[in-house]
């Protein structure tokens, strides 16, 4: 099975004391260790993103500071390789496609945050240059949005996301899916 995690800026900012927590993150964070602990498990690859904002008057994922760091409950062990990049697009600028080339992965598990943005730009990404997407959904997290005055709650964003991910981008499914279609 050539399956790889991506695990997408599950960075202290975005949870409770962060600079910009976001709503479900606990809940995202805990399936996306479930999701960790079974690629650990059975020793498939797997890589975590970590965002580093360089954009003047970013106000999280500032270099050099706790809240650029990933989660302690997702933090990366050994030799588990950290890509760090500067855009939504894990791909943009990083060495993310040449590192899962070189790996053989094709078909990549993706989840972290946020469902909107990163989520979406790395998965949409992931498509175009060729590789087989699932989400976890349910390891994925956002934040309410607005738009002309209107509100639009985090759970209508990230379903939004995930429905227009569902296709052709990915297979979007939950972590217990995913789990059971690796036994």
């Amino acid at each position: 099975m050539n399956d790889c995690l991506i695990l997408v800026d599950l960075q202290n900012d975005y949870f409770p004391g962060g600079m910009m927590e976001l709503v479900g993150i606990q809940a995202a964070a805990a399936n996306a260790q479930i999701l960790l602990n079974e690629f650990r498990k059975t020793k498939s690859p797997l890589i975590h993103i970590r965002h580093i904002s360089i954009n003047p008057g970013a106000t999280f994922f500032l270099p050099e500071t706790e809240g650029a760091g990933i989660n302690q409950i997702l933090a990366p062990q050994g030799n588990e390789m950290v890509v760090e990049k500067n855009y939504p697009n894990s791909f943009r600028d990083t060495s993310l496609c040449e590192i899962l080339k070189n790996m053989k992965s094709n078909n990549l598990v993706i989840c972290g945050a946020m469902s909107h943005m990163c989520i979406d730009a790395t998965t949409r990404a992931a498509f175009d240059l060729g590789f087989n997407c699932i989400v976890a959904e349910d390891a994925c997290a956002t934040m309410d949005l607005s738009f002309k005055n209107k509100t639009i709650r985090a759970s209508e964003v990230h379903a939004s996301f995930m429905a227009a991910l569902s296709a052709p981008y990915a297979t979007v499914i939950s972590t217990k899916e995913i789990i059971g279609n690796r036994a």
